[in-house]
């Protein structure tokens, strides 16, 4: 949002963190999509593509983008920025072997029939890599919080066995001083 400076930045929010940390510092909400996540399906990547689609289209935005946590590892995510429209010439041109192709449709007709399902699956797969992130994190956290407790469990019954060490002690000192003074 920084590198486009004065210009207006219209924002599609997926989840409720999201669309509250932007609320909270007042910056506008094009649309909003919360609660997906509890049971995310490929009708959600549609509607989210649908609203982004019709914004683009109608010229309501020049360019989208989506931000989503790439899953690297359970325990390593990171923050990715792709623009998803408009595609680049660089992006388009053909990298496997020319091939002349006969098309029963026009090829700007199969374009337009094929790019609203190239930014569905795009979303789709940034909203899988985004659960599958917040599943690791949460996962490795957990794991983290189990070790703790059972180090901290080792621990207190250490502390536990000493304290009653020391009282069975004493008053084994105590009987022994007391046969002493008979």
């Amino acid at each position: 949002m920084r590198e486009h400076g004065n210009q207006a930045v219209g924002l599609a929010t997926v989840g409720r963190k999201g669309r509250d940390f932007f609320r909270r510092r007042g910056i506008s909400i094009r649309s909003e999509f919360v609660n997906i996540f509890s049971k995310l399906d490929y009708g959600h990547a549609r509607d989210i593509s649908e609203a982004v689609a019709k914004a683009y289209s109608d010229a309501e935005v020049d360019a989208v983008y989506i931000v989503y946590n790439e899953f690297k590892s359970v325990i390593q995510q990171r923050v990715v920025v792709e623009k998803v429209l408009p595609l680049s010439r660089a992006e388009l041109q053909e990298t496997g072997p020319q091939l002349d192709y006969i098309f029963e449709q026009s090829p700007q007709d199969i374009f337009n029939r094929l790019l609203p399902r190239y930014v569905e699956v795009q979303i789709y797969r940034a909203l899988l890599e985004s659960a599958a992130s917040e599943h690791g994190a949460r996962m490795a956290s957990m794991d983290t919080a189990s070790r703790n407790a059972g180090d901290m469990i080792d621990m207190l019954t250490l502390n536990m066995n000493r304290i009653r060490q020391a009282a069975i002690t004493r008053e084994i000192i105590e009987v022994v001083s007391g046969a002493g003074a008979l």
